[in-house]
């Protein structure tokens, strides 16, 4: 481009060209909660709780089959994979088909 006192300067755009990669989940998405067996993850922050109990709530009513089993983190900026609990979390993974976590902040 040139402007007005006759100077050239070159217009860059701000977007990256980049080949992107799909993304995709860890494991296969579950296609249908009935039946399923939830795990409603939390860490200790204060609104985690109540917005878990809330989820559960909206989902028991549309899928009344549906099981939820807890599982709470409290150790704050602390994975759970990195304490003493590594073994109770893994079990309790095991014995789920899904999970949701809140993060009270």
């Amino acid at each position: 481009m040139v402007n007005k006192t006759g100077a050239v300067y070159e217009v860059l755009s701000p977007w990256a060209e980049a080949d992107p990669i799909p993304s995709r989940g860890i494991n296969a998405r579950v296609t249908d909660l009935a039946g399923k067996k939830i795990g409603l993850y939390r860490n200790g922050k204060r609104a985690a709780e109540p917005t878990l109990k809330v989820v559960e709530d909206r989902l028991k009513k549309r899928f009344p089959t549906t099981e939820f089993t807890w599982f709470a983190n409290f150790r704050a900026n602390e994975a759970i994979v990195e304490q003493d609990a590594k073994g109770e979390f893994e079990d309790w993974l095991k014995g789920v088909d899904a999970v949701i976590a809140a993060y009270g902040d």
